[in-house]
């Protein structure tokens, strides 16, 4: 298993080469130079001004020269400064926005997880009686609702009606502001864990070993949780990595309307402003997230599923 871990994390290197090396070269050669954004009407492409600034950026020097030294800054964590926000260093810019996204979407994937799998668990016992399509028809009816919706309606009940929240901002996870986007961002992923964990649950209960345990006289509580579910949850683990990768990547609209200060506002205006290492860092780090997610799901497989292992 640790050879395993360690020669997936050996390939971490590389997919962040590759990752950087796309990301930097949309980045320079892509539409949209960073020096006119910043001067806006005063640029002259003539003008010391813009030659100076130019060269201050590092913007003069050969592609594979500024490519080179920025990856050796990242290694080293330094992820330069803001083209935006002149003299502010990008970490302390965005790990505390990633952070705040982080928290948020704990909070959202622990509504998700937390309604979504008992009652796919639940309605997969249920096959056959009008509980079943009712329950999927209701998880999907919410996750059809778009979030300009979802927000308003939330804030009206939780605010304005029974005034248990703010109405907006942040105070972090454990503050009571979190409860309207946790319920915005986590109510639409209960129908897709709803319906993927009922057919997961539906076809482990037609397995042979599910039918030896019961011939056998196993108590029904063991079956379920010791066969069933655990076997069950095999090909859930797949969707929670990749939600996992996701804490950090935030939400803009929710974000947006709610006034949290968290990553997804701050990368979408990024990319309008044109603030390249913003958007390199931000780029880089979920490309590793996803692949640090990938390996803690391939690792959970085998804790899961005592079949499966690795040489």
């Amino acid at each position: 298993m640790w050879i395993y871990i360690v020669r997936r994390l050996a390939w971490l290197p590389l997919l962040l080469l590759a990752v950087s090396f796309i990301t930097f070269t949309l980045g320079r050669f892509g539409p949209g130079d960073p020096v006119i954004v910043m001067l806006g009407n005063r640029y002259d492409p003539d003008s010391q001004v813009t030659k100076n600034l130019r060269r201050e950026l590092g913007l003069d020097r050969p592609f594979h020269v500024q490519y080179v030294d920025y990856v050796w800054n990242f290694v080293q964590g330094d992820f330069g400064e803001s083209l935006r926000f002149r003299g502010q260093p990008v970490k302390g810019l965005i790990l505390k926005k990633m952070w705040v996204s982080a928290q948020l979407a704990i909070a959202a994937m622990i509504v998700s997880v937390g309604v979504g799998l008992p009652l796919g668990f639940m309605i997969a016992h249920w096959q056959g009686r009008w509980q079943d399509p009712a329950t999927v028809m209701i998880a999907l009816a919410l996750m059809s609702i778009p979030i300009m919706v979802t927000v308003p309606a939330l804030l009206w009940v939780f605010c304005l009606k029974w005034h248990w929240v703010p109405c907006s901002g942040w105070g972090g996870f454990f503050d009571a502001r979190i409860l309207v986007p946790a319920i915005t961002m986590g109510v639409p992923g209960i129908a897709g864990f709803v319906r993927l964990m009922r057919a997961s649950t539906l076809d482990v209960l037609g397995q042979d070993f599910i039918r030896t345990a019961k011939s056998k006289g196993l108590e029904p509580q063991v079956v379920e949780s010791r066969h069933v579910a655990r076997n069950a949850m095999i090909p859930i683990i797949t969707i929670l990595s990749f939600s996992l990768a996701g804490l950090i990547s935030g939400s803009f609209i929710v974000e947006t309307i709610l006034g949290v200060p968290g990553i997804g506002r701050f990368a979408v205006e990024s990319v309008f402003n044109r603030d390249y290492p913003v958007i390199m860092a931000v780029t880089l780090i979920a490309a590793s997230a996803f692949v640090l997610a990938n390996l803690a799901a391939d690792v959970a497989y085998a804790f899961i599923d005592p079949r499966i292992r690795y040489n």
